[in-house]
């Protein structure tokens, strides 16, 4: 005879596994944001020298992060495009007949 396992018993078990393999550790986090901050230093850097502010100061950083939140926004307003058939009732043209 076949011993049936109950469903009810195993739940928990999954959902902490399931935990486990989502959680992100602070290290990994950090690690991760010191990289973007490389990244935002390297190609906004030389643009606010060349602005004229002193390099490593708060102005400076500010400079980075202003120049980073507006090529943000301009790539988030790239993605709005309006749909292929505007204009149009759903997918089909508008006929008045």
């Amino acid at each position: 005879m076949k011993k049936e396992v109950d469903m009810r018993k195993l739940l928990p078990l999954f959902f902490i596994a399931l935990l486990a393999g989502c959680a992100v550790t602070s290290a990994e986090r950090e690690a991760r944001m010191q990289q973007e901050v490389d990244r935002m230093t390297q190609t906004y850097g030389p643009i606010c020298d060349k602005l004229g502010y002193k390099r490593d100061t708060d102005p400076w950083r500010d400079c980075i992060v202003k120049l980073d939140t507006k090529s943000s926004y301009e790539r988030m307003a790239n993605q709005l495009i309006m749909p292929p058939y505007f204009g149009y009732y759903g997918f089909l043209p508008y006929r008045r007949f």
